[in-house]
């Protein structure tokens, strides 16, 4: 849609491709199950020709009219669009003026006047575009966990047939919200099989490299993929050494070598060099009498101290989550309807949500006015009375306004059964007003948690300028939850925001801010960044049943 915008394509052909992407995003369903059932043009706004060409894409990994597309825009132009607040038609009229062709040549035209002469450029556009070359050359080579896990598991499915056991290993494994590439391992009795299924998949754009038990390959995004294949007998040794990271690996390695061990990526031997353990991971601790270390641990974070005095943290699962508590209808800026979103809930087996949408302030998301949000709290009470298995709660995300106060007063609150309270506004002031904003708001008796805490977008968006110490000693203080956002652009609070909360005393929610049915399936992120910060499951809220997690604030007054 951005290519064809930027070649002035009709405006009605360029909103049907921007559409059908949004259709598509908001799918329930996998959009390859539906290709394979020839159901594709049962999407809304899919017709036969894009039918046709999501087809060809899942076939070939490549649409060759959008090939064809970047073939006519110039490189400069189409690398334009790619900066955050750079869109089509601002990137067109900077190239058509002054034919730009690199990042290099936009960020040395913003440093002077220039720029500034072109209708409707003021110094904050020229501003704008600087921090969003700033964030481009921030994320190169930087890729989002919810984008590299899906690629991940994709791939390793793929050679599961020329491989006995199939993994993705590194920085994914440990689930950093950013990865740099995706490292896969493969126990195989036949190195040359596997290695030639991995350099022949149909993801792959490019081979960067390959060897008798290695190859490297570049897949889409221009993100690296790196296979590794070992002996069967060795797949434990391989995973715990190729997961890392690589401070925890030498830990481990110390602890070998205090017991006169040997401990690499082949296996833990002693001094004869007898293999003592290799096949299985969780052999390799055994041995060294330590239990099992979860992945999501190993970052020489303590984790070596407390398994050695058996005070590993009981970590939070998915499974443990029974309801989510950030969620958006067509009320707001969702795109589906309280009833569908409840629909999607109970089929992933969830006893309780709430139905958040936002409030007045946020016009730009469809924010509800006062007889609105009674009007949203009556359906709530409906498909509440609807099931008895089931708990709808009645929410809001009320807008923390500028000046500290809430967008909704006490008395309309005070009908709902559940609280967020968020920063969308006002985040260029300074540290003391945005915190003192988030602070008053959690001392109000109705706001149960502060939802996205810092405010970033990975990639996108730095956190605001906020005290999160001041945030979270007020948090333990008033009973209020800090929210793990599992939005994989946002995981916000992020592990190490976590880690200092829990040792503070403060309880979460880990909740998706979901948007549309697939928003849900982003809940292991945010999981898995919780278990980056040592949360256990009972500093989380939503693992509780609906009337103890409810009650939870009601402790609190002030």
């Amino acid at each position: 849609a951005d290519l064809l915008e930027i070649q002035g394509a009709n405006p009605f052909r360029i909103r049907a491709y921007r559409r059908a992407a949004l259709n598509i995003e908001g799918l329930a369903d996998n959009v390859e199950t539906l290709s394979l059932g020839g159901s594709l043009d049962k999407i809304p706004g899919i017709g036969s020709d894009l039918a046709g060409k999501i087809d060809e894409y899942l076939r070939t990994g490549r649409m060759e009219f959008h090939e064809q597309l970047k073939k006519e825009v110039p490189l400069g132009l189409a690398k334009m669009v790619e900066i955050p607040s750079v869109g089509p038609k601002t990137a067109k009229e900077i190239y058509d003026r002054f034919r730009i062709e690199t990042i290099e040549d936009l960020e040395a035209l913003c440093k002077t006047d220039k720029l500034l002469c072109v209708p409707g450029f003021k110094q904050k556009t020229v501003d704008n575009i600087l921090r969003g070359i700033e964030l481009y050359r921030r994320r190169r080579g930087n890729y989002l966990l919810g984008r590299a896990v899906p690629l991940a598991r994709e791939l390793c499915k793929y050679l599961e047939g020329a491989a006995e056991r199939v993994a993705y290993a590194g920085s994914l494994r440990r689930m950093k919200e950013i990865v740099h590439d995706i490292d896969i391992l493969a126990a195989s009795k036949d190195p040359a099989k596997t290695i030639q299924a991995f350099l022949t998949m149909p993801v792959v754009e490019s081979v960067l490299a390959q060897g008798g038990t290695k190859a490297s390959i570049r897949v889409q995004d221009d993100m690296q993929v790196d296979l590794r294949v070992v002996d069967p007998q060795s797949w434990g040794a391989a995973m715990h050494y190729f997961t890392g990271s690589k401070a925890h690996n030498i830990r481990m390695r110390e602890r070998a070598i205090k017991q006169g061990l040997k401990l690499n990526e082949y296996g833990l031997f002693d001094a004869s060099e007898k293999r003592l353990a290799g096949a299985e991971e969780g052999d390799i601790f055994e041995k060294l009498g330590l239990p099992y270390i979860p992945p999501v641990l190993r970052e020489d974070w303590g984790e070596m101290e407390a398994a050695a005095e058996g005070k590993l943290p009981n970590l939070v699962e998915p499974e443990d989550i029974r309801g989510d508590l950030h969620m958006h209808t067509t009320w707001s800026d969702g795109k589906y309807s309280a009833e569908e979103m409840v629909d999607a809930a109970r089929r992933r087996g969830y006893k309780y949500i709430a139905l958040t949408d936002h409030s007045k302030s946020l016009g730009v998301a469809g924010g509800l006015s006062d007889e609105d949000l009674m009007k949203h709290t009556d359906e709530c009470r409906r498909l509440d009375a609807k099931y008895s298995d089931f708990r709808v709660l009645a929410g809001t995300e009320v807008d923390i306004r500028q000046d500290g106060t809430l967008d909704y007063s006490d008395e309309l609150l005070a009908k709902l059964d559940f609280v967020v309270a968020s920063l969308h506004t006002g985040f260029k002031q300074d540290r003391a007003t945005l915190t003192a904003r988030v602070v008053r708001a959690m001392q109000n008796p109705y706001v149960r948690v502060i939802g996205h805490p810092t405010g970033r977008l990975l990639g996108d968006r730095d956190p605001y300028d906020i005290d999160l110490d001041e945030v979270m000693k007020e948090a333990a203080r008033t009973r209020t939850c800090l929210e793990v956002n599992a939005n994989f652009h946002r995981l916000d609070l992020n592990d190490i925001h976590c880690r200092k909360a829990r040792e503070m005393g403060v309880h979460f929610i880990i909740s998706t801010d979901s948007h549309n049915y697939d928003d849900m399936l982003n809940l292991p992120y945010g999981v898995a960044t919780a278990q980056r910060g040592w949360i256990e499951k009972d500093r989380v809220l939503n693992v509780k049943p609906v009337e103890e997690m409810l009650n939870f604030k009601k402790k609190f007054r002030l």
